[in-house]
């Protein structure tokens, strides 16, 4: 597997395979449950964390509805600290303008920062295309891409594996893509992470274009911030002479005192942290430190398409923390692969079919990979309700109809099996609208209750009642067994009043 994820096999398909993989599930549920359980108590040190989070959840929203001109504010920001903003407004563009600025240089080679926006965009194939080659520098990453993989986690890029496969891995690979792995190589932590940062050492000391993403920017300094716990980002946003970030345009915060509430959050809900080891900041370009070059590539593909939808435009107030997937349930079963996409999980399922367009069978799958338990919305840092978008996004799907993706009007198609479920959903419907047909069909129910299968027909009957029981019909009908009742006459009715004795009467106002 490598490249991009298109062309991957629908949620159901592509877990239906993964769910097999006892090795991964291992892998996961090890990984999942070890960071659950550190966020948990990092989160529980903070008294004030449901406050902090309906900051978030506010700044986020209240961003988003002037998102125009916080992002013109940043441009002139960005632009008078000596930096160049460009705009791109879907991943071609996005990945044409990032080919244009490195060839510009005259270098064929690029360190990254770990990047969910570079991912997303399949940037690195877009450069190699061109003849230009991205090394991946955060840890996970490089494991994914000696490995000729796609990364399954939006924190730790290479959560699928474990330490041996690892050690395989730096092994037969390292020496094609430059300094080769030390000879005797374990699988210990240390001698791992050892052998990275001498294969990556020599990187960082020739390169002269580097490429990052950001988790934040702040609009009324045009400053850029990422938060990480290696090191590996510093070293490319400090020693390249050209640093070009590719960045969403949903990644913005009006002011520092906004992204205070952030780096709260973030650390904490991500890697446990009370927070992140390394977080760089920088505005513009300087003459003393730093690259001498700033490029700033502004990302919609989809964005804003996303941001018309009210009910699924929450999904934007994401901070890319993963909380979400380390508590999902069908994503430790499944893995991120099965989701198709750079962001899998809870969050994937939500914000790949705003972004992309629900109009392949792969998207219009993701809404239907997730339980709808909750856990997601419960340890989400700016409180994004996943469950009630996924919800909102089935609805889409099983209509169908015209939507607008990317700027350009589509036709969704119902996926297969959904076309019979809108036909009897339009019929229950017209039933429930009806008091006479409801009381019919009620008793035509209740006299063939000896006949009724066990199993509803047809695929889509079919796979609901694989893991579902049909309930059992009752013998008559609640209208039917009120009917039965014995109920107390209009003369028998208390009159309220008092008694002779002076006790109040059944039916007295109290």
């Amino acid at each position: 597997m490598s490249g991009t994820y298109l062309g991957l096999p629908s949620f159901p398909r592509a877990a239906k395979d993964s769910t097999k993989d006892q090795q991964l599930r291992a892998n996961l549920t090890h990984a999942t449950h070890t960071i659950r359980d550190k966020r948990a108590a990092a989160v529980g040190e903070l008294d004030d964390w449901a406050r902090l989070r309906a900051a978030g959840a506010a700044i986020k929203d209240r961003t988003l509805r002037h998102l125009d001109h916080y992002l013109e504010q940043l441009e002139a920001a960005v632009t008078a600290a000596g930096g160049t903003v460009h705009w791109a407004v879907d991943a071609a563009e996005a990945n044409r303008l990032v080919t244009e600025l490195v060839r510009a240089t005259g270098e064929s080679e690029v360190v990254k920062v770990k990047s969910m926006a570079t991912q997303e965009i399949g940037l690195n194939d877009a450069l190699a295309a061109a003849g230009i080659t991205a090394y991946e520098t955060d840890l996970a990453e490089l494991i994914v891409q000696l490995g000729d993989d796609l990364p399954s986690h939006i924190l730790v890029p290479a959560i699928h594996k474990n330490r041996t496969e690892i050690r395989d891995i730096f092994t037969e690979k390292m020496a094609s893509w430059g300094r080769p792995a030390p000879d005797g190589l374990t699988d210990t932590p240390a001698d791992l992470a050892e052998a990275a940062r001498l294969h990556l050492r020599e990187k960082f000391l020739r390169a002269k274009v580097a490429v990052s993403g950001a988790n934040f920017m702040v609009a009324e300094t045009g400053t850029m911030v990422v938060v990480e716990s290696e090191g590996n980002g510093r070293m490319c946003l400090t020693l390249p002479e050209t640093l070009i970030s590719v960045v969403g345009i949903e990644k913005i915060v009006p002011t520092w005192r906004d992204l205070e509430v952030f780096l709260q959050t973030l650390p904490r809900s991500s890697t446990a942290e009370r927070m992140n080891p390394y977080t760089s900041m920088w505005t513009g370009t300087t003459d003393d430190d730093g690259p001498r070059t700033f490029h700033l590539v502004l990302v919609d593909n989809g964005r804003t398409d996303t941001l018309a939808d009210t009910t699924g435009r929450q999904a934007l107030r994401c901070i890319r923390c993963s909380a979400c997937l380390n508590v999902c349930p069908v994503y430790e079963r499944a893995g991120g692969h099965a989701y198709g996409s750079a962001y899998p999980g809870p969050i994937g399922a939500i914000l790949t079919p705003q972004l992309r367009g629900i109009a392949s069978e792969l998207d219009a799958s993701l809404p239907y990979a997730s339980s709808l338990c909750g856990a997601c919305y419960d340890v989400c840092p700016v409180a994004i309700d996943i469950p009630e978008i996924l919800v909102h996004l089935r609805e889409r799907v099983v209509q169908g109809g015209p939507v607008t993706t990317r700027g350009t009007a589509v036709t969704i198609k119902p996926a297969k099996g959904h076309a019979a479920e809108r036909a009897a959903m339009r019929a229950a419907r017209w039933t429930l609208d009806h008091p006479a047909a409801w009381r019919t069909a009620q008793k035509l129910t209740a006299g063939t209750r000896g006949l009724h299968p066990r199993r509803l027909p047809g695929s889509t009957g079919k796979a609901w009642t694989d893991t579902r029981d049909l309930p059992a019909v009752p013998a008559e009908s609640f209208r039917d067994w009120w009917r039965k009742r014995e109920r107390p006459s209009a003369s028998a009715a208390p009159q309220g009043g008092r008694s002779a004795d002076g006790t109040q009467e059944k039916g007295d106002q109290q």
